[in-house]
């Protein structure tokens, strides 16, 4: 596998082993080893949850593929305290890629590009801090634009 950049969405509503959630936030894009790494947001739950989120979005370089790139995130989210439960209910990391510089990949457990990420705001804004130019290989629309067109409410194609 050659050198490849993975834009990595990283979230937590609730406390863990590194601290309040954006210390959380914080303590994964350093496990990452992220060259870029966007302000943290706070944003409102998404689901049945009702604590608010840190949101943060990450570049990092990897010779990994996207399988093994996902195993690895999922260690670390279980590093930091992460355990399996309740879907969409509090967490202490939730580690995402969102891109790869690849374009897509798709198997039974993994989805490049994410498949939600057009439609997210609290994605969609702190990856245009560090990826603004980068394109959806679907829509060919840059970051940037993916946003303004969900600050605007208008439906991404």
């Amino acid at each position: 596998m050659t050198r490849t950049t993975y834009a990595i969405a990283l979230g937590s509503n609730r406390s863990g082993r590194a601290g309040r959630p954006e210390a959380m936030v914080a303590a994964a894009a350093a496990r990452l080893g992220a060259h870029h790494v966007s302000p943290i947001i706070r944003t409102p739950p998404l689901g049945p949850s009702i604590r608010r989120f840190a949101n943060a979005a990450a570049l990092v370089d990897s010779d990994l593929a996207p399988p093994a790139m996902l195993a690895w995130l999922k260690a670390i989210e279980r590093d930091l305290g992460r355990r399996r439960g309740r879907r969409w209910g509090a967490r202490p990391i939730d580690l995402d890629i969102i891109l790869w510089s690849g374009g897509t990949w798709r198997a039974r457990d993994l989805t490049i590009p994410h498949g939600a990420f057009r439609s997210r705001d609290f994605v969609l804004v702190p990856l245009a801090a560090v990826a603004g130019r980068w394109r959806d290989p679907l829509t060919h629309r840059h970051i940037r634009q993916l946003r303004t067109m969900v600050d605007r409410r208008r439906p991404c194609p």
